[in-house]
């Protein structure tokens, strides 16, 4: 399987990043990087989230990572990393 952000994914990131630095730039670092490396489990183990049947036909999951939540697509032999957001944020 092969892992590919897609640029909402990326934005995420970003925006999550630019969130948490004002506080703690080491702190918000750590939970980008973190949050960067988690979905590297998703290659052996593509299936570990929960499916979201609104989404079905498409095989959108949802898996969670520590308050955060990943949005991901499996397409073939791809995992489409869709968006990521903190638990608390209204979505």
């Amino acid at each position: 399987m092969k892992l590919l952000w897609t640029s909402h994914a990326v934005s995420d990131l970003d925006r999550l990043y630019d969130f948490l630095a004002p506080t703690n730039k080491q702190a918000a670092a750590r939970v980008i990087q973190s949050l960067s490396h988690a979905p590297s489990k998703l290659v052996k183990h593509p299936r570990i989230g929960q499916q979201l049947e609104a989404f079905l036909p498409r095989d959108v999951r949802r898996l969670l990572i520590g308050h955060y939540e990943l949005r991901y697509e499996i397409q073939g032999a791809c995992i489409y990393l869709l968006r990521l957001w903190h638990t608390r944020e209204d979505r």
